[in-house]
């Protein structure tokens, strides 16, 4: 005859051998082999995150350390300047630099901030007409967009063309630091694209992950700083819908300054009280790490 199963089968498996009324050696073999198969591949899925992890855990530090480094440079040329002594027989207003001299000084100065940028995200490379600059934005460990700009920099510092979205404020940024300093200018435009992926990031998981709990669409616009979105809560037998409002104040923020949670005027009174943990949440993890936790409990 058949074997005799020695573990519980899921109930599609087991209404099935129920049909062909016995236990073939072969459909256990199948589901051991399935089961095999999916631990593999979440165990693969877990090392590739902790190697994610990992990864940005070690960028994170070597850009402070850079940055460390930055500073006490800065420091100690501010220092020799102050001490240095005048010499005798200088000339105590000497002649500007050539344009030869400020050209050098420019491109030196380009190449020292490239060096630095790398490990922050910014990468960049001197071109015949000035440098090309990429920035790589992320979430989470998770690397998402690229976004190119190049400048000229003669005569003056100015942006030649761009990748970066029609609704990020670049003409605003630039008109702030672009002339005085270049990389203020480049970290404020990093943080704003940083922000607005990682926006979108969690508005597209949210979509993909949890479209069950949601009722309708999501609605958003083009830089993800305002969500609006209705979701489903059970209570007492009976499901009541949820009308969230997310808005994100802080262009350079991934998390949102303003939170409505509301629902229906006929839900119970307890549910005031989750809309109001729901808030809550949503103001301090990320969009679609706040479902996970509503679908977990």
């Amino acid at each position: 005859g058949g074997l005799a199963p020695v573990f519980p089968l899921p109930g599609e498996w087991r209404g099935k051998m129920d049909e062909e009324k016995a236990y073939s050696p072969s459909g256990v073999f199948a589901y051991l082999e399935l089961l095999e198969a999916r631990a593999y591949e979440a165990a693969v899925k877990q090392e590739e995150m902790e190697q994610q992890e990992e990864k940005l855990a070690r960028l994170k530090a070597r850009v402070q350390e850079l940055r460390l480094q930055r500073d006490k440079l800065r420091a100690k040329v501010d220092l020799q300047q102050q001490e240095q002594p005048v010499k005798e027989g200088a000339v105590s207003n000497p002649a500007p630099p050539s344009a030869r001299a400020v050209l050098e000084w420019k491109i030196k100065s380009l190449k020292a901030m490239l060096q630095i940028f790398y490990l922050t995200g910014i990468s960049g490379k001197l071109s015949k007409r000035g440098v090309c600059f990429c920035i790589s934005t992320a979430y989470e460990g998770t690397y998402l967009d690229s976004y190119h700009l190049d400048l000229l920099t003669k005569p003056e510092v100015q942006i030649y063309r761009h990748s970066v979205p029609i609704f990020i404020p670049l003409q605003q940024i630039a008109k702030k630091y672009l002339q005085t300093d270049i990389k203020r200018f480049l970290s404020v435009l990093s943080d704003h694209l940083n922000a607005y992926v990682g926006r979108r990031y969690q508005a597209d998981q949210l979509q993909e992950h949890f479209s069950g709990l949601l009722k309708g669409t999501l609605q958003r616009n083009s830089l993800c700083n305002l969500l609006v979105f209705n979701y489903n809560v059970s209570s007492e037998s009976k499901t009541f819908p949820f009308n969230v409002r997310l808005l994100y104040g802080d262009p350079c923020c991934s998390l949102p300054t303003e939170v409505v949670v509301s629902c229906t005027p006929d839900a119970p009174a307890s549910l005031a009280e989750t809309a109001a943990a729901h808030s809550d949440l949503f103001r301090r993890v990320a969009l679609h790490k706040a479902f996970r936790s509503f679908s977990s409990a």
